[in-house]
């Protein structure tokens, strides 16, 4: 994530942020936990039309402008993991992923950058929504892992060691 400074790189930094959730969360529908499912489910469902909505304001508003292109990644492939690993290794990737996005959205309101009320209204939604997953993420690592705190960007399988982006000798962009 880099500092919004427009309404366009709000929605351009958007939009493959939430792709890549929508990537992390389809890989719930193997979780032996329903409540993983179901929030795997919601954020699909949610942040794909959500998706929809931001690349056809790209569209309207900004035609002439660079399409959206991921340009930090913060999930891991979770393909490989199941059970217990999957489930928190999830959680403890998409807390600080959510986190970002309300930051992001959070950035937009603050400096008054939304140019159309639509995205003010879109910002504010993607802010409180996802503030309250984060709360029920937490909730979910202290429940089943006994994980009161909740560390950003953990090792994990399908992540090099000390790779994530913002690690220490790592850049925060891919170029």
């Amino acid at each position: 994530m880099y500092p919004i400074t427009s309404e366009y790189d709000y929605l351009a930094q958007m939009v493959p942020h939430h792709e890549e959730a929508v990537t992390a969360a389809r890989q719930l529908q193997r979780s032996e936990r329903p409540d993983m499912r179901r929030l795997g489910q919601s954020i699909v469902t949610t942040q794909t039309a959500e998706i929809g909505r931001m690349r056809g304001w790209l569209e309207q508003w900004y035609p002439r402008s660079p399409a959206p292109s991921p340009s930090v990644t913060t999930m891991p492939d979770l393909s490989g993991l199941s059970g217990d690993q999957l489930d928190r290794t999830f959680l403890q990737y998409m807390i600080p992923h959510h986190m970002m996005a309300i930051m992001m959205s959070q950035q937009v309101l603050m400096h008054g950058e939304a140019e159309h009320a639509e995205v003010a209204g879109f910002a504010r939604t993607v802010r409180d929504d996802q503030w309250a997953e984060v709360r029920l993420m937490r909730r979910h690592l202290v429940q089943w892992f006994g994980q009161q705190g909740t560390p950003c960007f953990p090792e994990a399988p399908g992540m090099p060691p000390g790779r994530h982006p913002g690690a220490p000798g790592q850049p925060t962009r891919s170029r």
